[in-house]
């Protein structure tokens, strides 16, 4: 299953939307959008405006990919439960956001952190999806916590105190 969210952004992005209902109807991959404010509704999925959270959860586990648009809150969850996620920015000129800071912002974290693939060419979506197993094995697999290397040196600070 590939599990699609553009987030609750107030603009429509029926771009990102209308492309996966239309490579959803050449594929066999179940493929399930959460559409947000998008206006067009998809004829080849298994689609909802908006999830909640906790299903949101539940679909980012059970996808094989997720793909998001650029919103840090959309990327940010699937690489805490292990997902790489292929972003699709929102552009201005698709009148899709205010600006296009979901562009600049994608780009800097696949350049800094290396743990997302951003598709800026709508165009090559499909291509992405097809290799997708083969770009993963190049990108770092979700976000490392740091809440064990945390409590080890605590405890030292700790026990350094009582002795």
């Amino acid at each position: 299953m590939i599990f699609v969210t553009v987030g609750t952004h107030e603009q429509p992005f029926n771009r990102l939307v209308e492309y996966m209902d239309e490579w959803a109807a050449d594929h066999e991959e179940e493929i399930v959008i959460q559409t947000g404010f998008s206006t067009y509704d998809p004829k080849n999925c298994r689609w909802q405006k908006l999830f909640p959270y906790q299903e949101m959860v539940n679909n980012v586990n059970e996808a094989r990919i997720v793909i998001t648009h650029g919103g840090p809150s959309s990327f940010i969850m699937p690489l805490q439960i292990g997902k790489v996620p292929i972003v699709v920015p929102r552009k201005y000129e698709f009148n899709e956001h205010v600006n296009d800071h979901q562009v600049d912002f994608c780009n800097q974290v696949a350049r800094k952190q290396g743990n997302i693939i951003v598709v800026e060419d709508i165009n090559m979506l499909g291509e992405v999806i097809e290799k997708y197993d083969e770009l993963t094995n190049e990108v770092k697999n979700g976000l490392q916590s740091n809440n064990l290397k945390f409590c080890a040196e605590f405890e030292k600070i700790v026990d350094g105190l009582v002795k």
